[in-house]
């Protein structure tokens, strides 16, 4: 009985927690341009490659998601710092992993990514091969 207590009790715990941080206003340069244009311009950019890890299917400048207007806030506040946006970029990289970039790097991680479809483009074309050349064996 202790134990269903305690599940019910972690279980609304981690519900207020949850509606809480949907509930939180917006951090200021979620949706507020910098006044500088070429920042502005920068931060944009950067914006654009970005994946909202919420969405999945938006960057960070298109997504409305909470999650995504604390990504922009801190994109323009370090670019209003003098911060440059490869720099921005790679500490967002080292806190959400690759995947919150659009252009993922080749690593230890990631190059089955890149290497897969590629030899499965190859067994394919090898099996396609074989098979055309043993119609066209047959035929003779």
């Amino acid at each position: 009985m202790k134990c269903l207590i305690a599940a019910l009790l972690s279980i609304l715990a981690l519900t207020a927690t949850a509606h809480a941080q949907d509930s939180m206003p917006p951090a200021p340069y979620a949706y507020q341009q910098l006044d500088d244009p070429g920042q502005e311009e920068q931060a944009q950019a950067l914006m654009e490659t970005l994946r909202c890890l919420k969405c999945q299917s938006q960057s960070i400048a298109d997504s409305d998601a909470p999650m995504a207007g604390d990504m922009r806030h801190q994109v323009r506040s370090r670019i209003a710092a003098g911060e440059e946006p490869e720099a921005i970029r790679a500490w967002l990289i080292d806190r959400y992993g690759d995947y919150v970039s659009y252009d993922p790097k080749i690593s230890e991680t990631t190059w089955p990514l890149f290497a897969i479809p590629l030899i499965l483009a190859l067994v394919a074309g090898l099996l396609l091969w074989r098979r055309i050349g043993r119609k066209k064996g047959a035929a003779t």
